[in-house]
């Protein structure tokens, strides 16, 4: 999965950098595995290709069947502006209002329409798997709970993991649950736990970095609910989990109602906690740094 991300990335470089035929160096990344690319999603503002439905060519390996990768924040001279545009909306629950939300949930809809939808797999990094983290949220609210792999999807909260002192960094997020819980109660709609409670059976895959701000606060996250069950006082967490107060303020202005698009009710999470270089060998007989 991460390789077919790593395929969108480098097309979108094809693509700037006028790369055609044998010059393309994004197939290799997924015909190695024997996918074969049927779409490419492009940006509506900027052309820019920020994803890609696969298929699996191997009559032997039916699961997944079909892959929709989706790219993250690329700093090159044509995607930029769009990129960084969109990574700011994500603190504020507004991707979910962009084109590219749009134009990915769409591409599922169409694939889930032809086949099981247990063929159909989600996979994404950095902004690409806020994309896919929202896509694939849903499409669990419609019932099809899809198999997601996110790579360091933002957690757009102060990362309380940069606190050294145990006691200090429990305390914090002690506090700001009962805050969170207490605005849960002050703003309570039933819609809201019902659209929460959808995804309860849905439980995605995260790749987390404990060293990146951007997406450590996935880890704290998960690892403070246990405790908090195990402290007896599991219910104001599974108030608090489902409350974003940045959210609601955002809301409040804006005079709209939606919810965190990054809080889920569970999670797979693996933390890479080594530095390490993959080597995958191509079918061509080259290599590739991953």
């Amino acid at each position: 999965m991460a390789c077919l991300v790593k395929g969108v990335y480098l097309a979108e470089r094809d693509r700037q950098e006028v790369r055609q035929g044998d010059q393309e160096k994004a197939p290799a990344w997924w015909k190695a595995f024997n996918f074969k690319c049927i779409k490419f999603l492009k940006d509506e503002v900027d052309s820019s290709i920020f994803g890609a439905i696969f298929e699996n060519l191997d009559p032997q390996d039916a699961s997944p069947k079909y892959v929709l990768a989706i790219r993250g924040t690329m700093l090159k001279p044509k995607t930029a502006i769009r990129d960084v545009y969109l990574d700011a909306k994500i603190p504020f629950n507004e991707l979910i209002d962009s084109s590219r939300c749009e134009i990915a949930l769409k591409a599922v809809e169409g694939i889930v329409r032809s086949t099981n939808f247990r063929n159909v797999w989600l996979a994404g990094h950095s902004l690409g798997a806020s994309i896919a983290l929202q896509t694939g949220k849903d499409m669990a609210k419609k019932g099809y709970k899809l198999e997601t792999f996110l790579y360091n999807p933002p957690f757009p909260r102060f990362p309380l993991e940069m606190i050294k002192s145990k006691k200090l960094k429990d305390g914090a997020r002690f506090v700001r649950s009962v805050l969170k819980a207490g605005v849960s109660l002050a703003c309570k709609k039933t819609e809201e736990y019902d659209s929460f409670t959808l995804l309860n059976s849905w439980t995605p895959q995260l790749f987390v970095n404990p060293e990146d701000m951007i997406c450590c606060g996935y880890i704290g996250h998960f690892e403070h609910r246990n405790k908090m069950e195990r402290w007896g006082v599991g219910e104001i967490e599974r108030m608090a989990t489902k409350t974003s107060v940045v959210c609601k303020a955002s809301n409040a202005l804006l005079g709209r109602d939606g919810e965190a698009s990054h809080l889920i009710p569970s999670a797979l999470v693996t933390t890479n906690t080594t530095k390490m270089v993959a080597r995958m060998t191509l079918a061509s007989g080259g290599k590739r740094n991953l």
